[in-house]
């Protein structure tokens, strides 16, 4: 009796796996897998002709600081490569330098609010900043680490945009041979604050692309004189919304504009997520939107391209 039983309970018991199994496959098979998002620019001119509205237009968010969400750090690979899963996106990230003059991806001066040590990152070597993990914006450690500048360049080819935003103390000179170095030019934007660095970054790379503050017609022709032409300029035009002849003058000199919506505009259309209202900072006249709200801006691009019928050619899914 007692082997009748055990041979009755092996049998039942395979049943129960195989009904575990079936279920499983049936589960497995109603999941799509995850799309992603990529941006590939074939050559420097590809990319300088969509960013002097030459080709067709096709509104972008940029992920500032990558993107950042729970169990995602800011500026971090892992954290660009999920952000490509929402949409095709221009990743901002932030460069500082390590004591041994390492570029590394990081925006806070000090270490405390996003990674497991403490203190400035100045006074710690590479190899120290790689002993730590990163935490996510709710202070949660994850398994992450410090990216260096480099790692970053060649994960994001054929994937990504860059806008890099340099930190103070960094020289625009070492940048742009990182750049040079991983053969980025096709994706790689550099941002400055002022016409003197833009005038410094156009001096050291007059092919690369930059971002430049450029609120008003006044800023435009400053850059000019300084000698950096329309062709290589992306506006930056703050974080609150131009006026529309803004938007005009910019667009009349081929320049595409990026509206910084990380503040008081991503709090607006938080408060309001039924409003359309990055939709309608596009229809306003904003190319790019720098958002901390990648997937709520992400939902009014889709309807925003889906009514305009927007394609881009330089997009691939995954």
């Amino acid at each position: 009796m007692e082997l009748v039983y055990v041979i009755i309970l092996t049998l039942n018991m395979k049943k129960i796996n195989l009904c575990i199994a079936l279920v499983l496959i049936i589960c497995l098979s109603c999941i799509a897998p995850t799309k992603k998002y990529y941006l590939s620019f074939k050559s420097k001119k590809e990319l300088n002709d969509f960013l002097n509205r030459k080709t067709a237009g096709f509104p972008l968010i940029s992920a500032h600081r990558g993107g950042p969400m729970p169990g995602f750090p800011e500026n971090a690979i892992e954290t660009f490569e999920n952000a490509t899963s929402y949409q095709p996106v221009i990743i901002e990230f932030d460069v500082a330098i390590s004591k041994d003059s390492t570029l590394v991806i990081m925006h806070d001066d000090k270490l405390d609010r996003t990674t497991t040590g403490t203190g400035t990152i100045g006074s710690y070597t590479y190899n120290e900043l790689k002993k730590l993990n990163l935490k996510d914006n709710g202070g949660k450690i994850t398994e992450f680490k410090i990216p260096t500048l480099e790692e970053v360049l060649e994960w994001g080819k054929n994937k990504v945009l860059f806008t890099i935003d340099v930190k103070r103390g960094v020289p625009y000179s070492k940048i742009i041979a990182e750049v040079r170095k991983t053969k980025s030019e096709n994706n790689a934007i550099i941002i400055t604050y002022n016409a003197n660095q833009a005038a410094e970054v156009h001096r050291l790379a007059p092919d690369l692309m930059i971002s430049a503050s450029a609120r008003s017609i006044a800023d435009v022709e400053r850059l000019n004189q300084m000698g950096v032409p329309n062709d290589r300029i992306v506006a930056f035009v703050g974080t609150s919304a131009p006026d529309a002849m803004v938007y005009e003058y910019l667009h009349s000199k081929g320049i595409t504009c990026i509206l910084g919506t990380m503040g008081n505009l991503d709090r607006s259309a938080v408060a309001n997520p039924n409003q359309k209202f990055y939709a309608q900072l596009l229809a306003n006249g904003a190319d790019i939107l720098s958002t901390d709200e990648l997937i709520l801006a992400g939902t009014q691009f889709d309807h925003y391209r889906e009514n305009k019928k927007l394609k881009f050619a330089n997009l691939i899914v995954k």
